[in-house]
């Protein structure tokens, strides 16, 4: 998902059908609040304001995806099947709402923000960044070949390419080096991706597939 701040913000698609539109809000949810709280580590407005985006993209889709249950309602089982469709597609518009709450923090200074660093500090999960060197082997393969997550247990959230920024990557991107990439993860999991992203270490032997 690349940044949709500015002019391409208006020519976003809505979903056609209310499993397109569901499965989007479901996948939406699992990120935004990644993304709200590596602005508040990070202090960035750029991630913030993705965020308030994302969160605006949400109410467009629970209203459609309402205004597309009532026309599918044909019989009172199609309107109790889905009403838990809708239920879900609401708990997942009220996830973003809560993001967009979480980044508002950042309308404040950072000395009337204090408790942020000890809350996140304590958290089981760390959100950090790292820069993907010249030198990884990581370099010009994709999220997808390398199989970040299942091999160091961190989830790449976000990267940042230059002035581009592109958010919850899909995993037929390929890494370029200086990457900066913001990552989920545990403290060790971290230790682990740091070592191959500065080429310390040499990354497990993956299939390469055709074309690579």
């Amino acid at each position: 998902m690349e940044s949709h701040l500015g002019p391409e913000e208006g020519k976003e698609k809505v979903p056609r059908t209310v499993r397109e539109i569901l499965t989007e809000m479901k996948d939406t949810s699992e990120v935004i609040v990644d993304l709200a709280y590596a602005a508040l580590v990070f202090d960035s407005q750029d991630m913030a304001e993705e965020v308030q985006h994302i969160e605006r993209r949400m109410d467009t889709l629970l209203y459609n995806i309402r205004i597309k249950a009532m026309l599918s309602a044909r019989t009172k089982r199609d309107a109790e099947q889905l009403a838990g469709l809708l239920q879900v597609a609401s708990s997942a518009e009220a996830i973003s709402n809560a993001a967009g709450d979480i980044v508002n923090l950042l309308r404040y200074d950072s000395d009337k923000r204090p408790f942020l660093p000890i809350v996140l500090k304590e958290a089981e999960e760390k959100i950090k960044s790292l820069n993907l060197a010249d030198g990884s082997d990581m370099v010009n393969r994709t999220i997808e070949d390398l199989g970040v997550e299942s091999e160091t247990g961190m989830r790449i959230i976000a990267l940042k390419r230059g002035k581009r920024w592109i958010y919850d990557p899909e995993t037929n991107n390929k890494l370029k080096a200086g990457d900066i990439l913001i990552v989920r993860g545990t403290e060790n999991g971290f230790e682990v991706l740091r070592a191959f992203a500065t080429g310390e270490r040499r990354w497990p032997q993956y299939p390469v597939r055709e074309g690579a």
